[in-house]
């Protein structure tokens, strides 16, 4: 598994970087290939490649998700190298999420019987699966349980709750002018966009847990110029969909502060909630396996950050997310895996696989 993973995390895989998306593909597909027996099929939408593993001919009753897309941009191996030291493995992405790619594929391996199964691997969740929410709601349709692969959360917990994220882009237009000579003459898009931040601030609430952050704001062209335009970046997350919804309303409904100022926003509500009543079911019976097998016992969290599992969740599929690597670090420079735990939490995974295929009973 150690190897395997190398070979992942050494082919780096930034999600806005098309050609490396295809290579990574080329990578996860010889690895996985070389376990499950059989080649993918390789779907490429918009440009980014995705890959499938569909067993059976019959309708798909577990599908596990993944993703070989990361945050990292090309050169992070230089400064992070992939290394194991003392039972813990470090690389650009090796825990978010490229080790949970290795864990289903031994998982799956040790099953002999796996007509029912799909496997998911795209190329794009870093970046909201704008290419492959379709195709994840697609082979998700009547299946009996969702498998996220993403890492778990802390101390090893899985996941039975992450809120939705939708992702907003104000604009705002006002008029250049010199900022010396005659600025009266001007319509400050930049004071424009301040006031806006001042008002979309305001629209989250603590009390339901709802967040909306302005984030990256850019505006202005020249140190001595009015400026013309301006923009910003928000994120929204929420726990429920009525929330989401909420803020949506609220965003496009924006007018301007300033006369002579236009504003517009584009964005829409995007990954809805996973809620604890889509993933109970495969929770309680992760909890009954560990018990059975002696495994260590199984926590839950609720996080914040979203995965391709809150598609499937929203269609009411049963959909258990975290069951990938343990360790911590996501997206920083402390990203780590926990060895030691992996062949405990590949033998959960296989033994839930077997049970939602109907292969073996639970208590």
């Amino acid at each position: 598994m150690i190897s395997d993973a190398r070979e992942l995390v050494e082919c780096e895989s930034p999600s806005t970087d098309r050609s490396a998306i295809s290579a990574s593909a080329d990578v996860v597909a010889s690895v996985g290939s070389a376990h499950l027996g059989v080649q993918p099929e390789r779907l490429e939408i918009d440009g980014r490649a995705h890959l499938k593993w569909k067993f059976g001919r019959g309708q798909t009753r577990v599908l596990i998700l993944m993703h070989h897309d990361t945050v990292w941009p090309l050169g992070s191996l230089i400064t992070m190298p992939f290394a194991v030291t003392g039972g813990t493995m470090t690389g650009p992405g090796c825990f978010d999420m490229k080790v949970g790619i290795v864990m289903a594929f031994h998982a799956v391996a040790s099953i002999l019987e796996r007509d029912g199964v799909t496997m998911l691997v795209t190329g794009d969740e870093e970046i909201g699966s704008p290419s492959s929410r379709s195709l994840i709601e697609q082979e998700s349709a009547g299946a009996a349980g969702t498998l996220v692969l993403e890492a778990a959360g802390p101390y090893g917990a899985l996941k039975t709750q992450r809120k939705g994220v939708s992702f907003y882009e104000l604009s705002v237009e006002g008029r250049a002018a010199h900022a010396g000579l005659e600025p009266e003459r001007g319509v400050n898009s930049v004071v424009e966009l301040a006031n806006q931040i001042h008002i979309i601030s305001q629209l989250g609430s603590s009390r339901l847990g709802t967040s909306v952050t302005p984030t990256m704001a850019r505006g202005g062209s020249t140190a001595n110029t009015v400026p013309a335009s301006a923009s910003l970046s928000i994120d929204v997350r929420a726990w429920t969909n009525d929330e989401l919804r909420r803020v949506d309303r609220a965003l496009h409904a924006l007018t301007p502060t300033l006369s002579g100022a236009e504003i517009s926003i584009a964005g829409d509500v995007g990954r809805p909630p996973l809620e604890s009543l889509a993933s109970s079911s495969l929770f309680e019976l992760a909890q009954s396996i560990s018990r059975r097998l002696g495994l260590s016992p199984l926590s839950e969290a609720a996080v914040g950050g979203a995965s391709d599992g809150n598609f499937t969740a929203a269609r009411e599929i049963p959909t258990l997310d975290g069951l990938g690597a343990v360790g911590g670090g996501a997206h920083s420079n402390d990203e780590h895996v926990l060895i030691n735990v992996l062949p405990e939490r590949t033998r959960l995974l296989a033994e839930l696989i077997k049970e939602i295929l109907g292969q073996q009973p639970h208590d």
